[in-house]
Formats: C-alpha cells, structure tokens, sequence
C-alpha cells in the first residue's frame, strides 16, 4: 500500500477507535475525545481529498465546508438565524473564536465529505447530488445535534420540535438543509472546474457506513440519555436514504466482480 493510503487509512482507524472510546469515557476526558474524534474526522476527510483528488481540490472542500460552517455559526449564536437560538458551552471544546470552539468547523469537513462521496457515487447528475449530499448532512446531524446536546456541548434557547428530541427546533434542522445545500452547490462548482478524476473512495464511504450505523447502535445501546433512543431512528431512517442504495450500489459491484473473475477463470475472493 502506497504511503500516503495507508496515512489515510491509519487516520481513519485512529478516529473510529476514538469513537469507539466516546462511550467509556466522562467528563473532561469525554471532552478531550471529542475534539480528539473531531480532528482525527477531519484529518482523514482531508488527507483523502488531497490524495485523490489533489491539493486545490482539498484546499476548497476545507473552505467550503468549515470556512462556510464557521461563517454560519459565528452568525447563528449571534442572531439565531439560520438554525435558531443557541450557545456553546464554555471551556468544553478547547479555543473559541466569536463564542464558536473552534474545532466546529472541522466538524462541518468530517461530516461532508464522506456524504459528498457516497451522493457522488449514486449520481452525477449536479441537482441529484446536491439534493442527495443535503439530506445526507441533515441525516448526519440527526445523530449529532441530539448526541452533543445530551452530553451539554450546546443548549438551545427553545425546543419542542420531533417527537423524542424536544430540546432542538425545528429550525435547525431547517438551517441545516440550508447551509449544507449551499456547501454541496459550492462542491458541484469545485468538481466542474476541477480536472482530476476522484479515485478511490473507499475510505470515506467506509466512515459513511460507520456513522450511519455505528451511530445508531451507540445512541440505542451504549449512550445513557433516553432522548438518544429517538435520534437512532431519525439519524438510522434519514441517513438511510443514501444509505440504503449504497448497499445495493456496493453489493451489483461485488456481483459484477465475481462474474468478472469467474468468466477469466480466477479463483473467486474468500
């Protein structure tokens, strides 16, 4: 394996095993797996870009997504648009700036990019994927919002929005929709203008697969607060929408495979 595959693929382990440490850990430790999940996250989504899909190319994901993500929640906790009334919690995530823990705009990186992989995969149609990497984002922060607001990284000024998740409104949701469909309209424009093809995308729709349903494992078994039990459903049903014909997309290319290597007369995969 190429050195720089195998950097990615260490990072990528690194950060699922920090994860995996989430539920074991509490207080300030569980805040130093935090960031330490959100960075590994990051770094991985980002080394994978460079690597495929070349340095400007990475350059304009990390722009886009946590230039974008810090913009709109430096505007968000000051004026509550476009995701509602909110606040960080203070000394939890390390440095801020503008009252926004810096390590959240990483956090905008490590959630789009594996989204923005996995629409890529299932369409290339611009209006397919911008659509498709919205849901997928919103699906993501299904997971998030409820998980970090349970574990008291942020609280909301007002709640009463989907049935279990009654500390969030509605209009983060609707924010989200908003801002990742901006993002994913930005990397439709970077994909237009970029002259490199995306290579191998098996590490971040590795990541995709594990948030999807790593994340709903950990909230319905191994996460204490009772309101996770309902963000393993939505996160589950919503992710699910890409999730579901990624499997399928996965399993025809794993049929095809195995027809390929039986018409040559190779022995097939164990």
């Amino acid at each position: 394996m190429p050195a720089a595959a195998l950097a990615v693929t260490a990072l990528a382990v690194a950060a699922v095993a920090a994860q995996i440490a989430y539920p074991l850990a509490h207080g300030s430790a569980r805040d130093v797996v935090t960031v330490l999940v959100v960075a590994l996250l990051a770094a991985t989504c980002l080394t994978h870009a460079a690597v495929h899909r070349g340095v400007p190319w990475a350059t304009g994901l990390f722009v886009i997504s946590a230039g974008l993500g810090f913009t709109s929640e430096v505007v968000g906790t000051a004026t509550g648009f476009p995701y509602g009334c909110y606040a960080y919690a203070t000394d939890r995530l390390g440095p801020a700036l503008f009252d926004v823990p810096l390590v959240v705009p990483l956090a905008w990186t490590a959630g789009l990019y594996p989204v923005w992989c996995v629409a890529s995969r299932l369409t290339e149609r611009d209006a397919s994927r911008i659509a498709a990497a919205t849901v997928g984002m919103v699906g993501w922060d299904l997971y998030l919002d409820p998980q970090m607001v349970a574990d008291g990284q942020w609280t909301w000024c007002h709640g009463s929005a989907l049935p279990g998740l009654t500390h969030i409104p509605l209009s983060n949701y609707a924010g989200w929709v908003a801002v990742a469909a901006v993002m994913a309209t930005a990397l439709t424009a970077l994909d237009r203008v970029s002259r490199r093809s995306r290579g191998d995308d098996t590490v971040p729709i590795a990541l995709f697969l594990w948030t999807w349903l790593g994340s709903a494992l950990a909230h319905a078994v191994f996460l204490d607060a009772p309101e996770l039990r309902w963000s393993a459903v939505y996160g589950l049903a919503v992710m699910g929408l890409l999730g579901v014909p990624l499997l399928v997309s996965l399993r025809r290319d794993l049929r095809a495979h195995r027809n390929q290597r039986r018409r040559a007369g190779t022995p097939p995969d164990l």
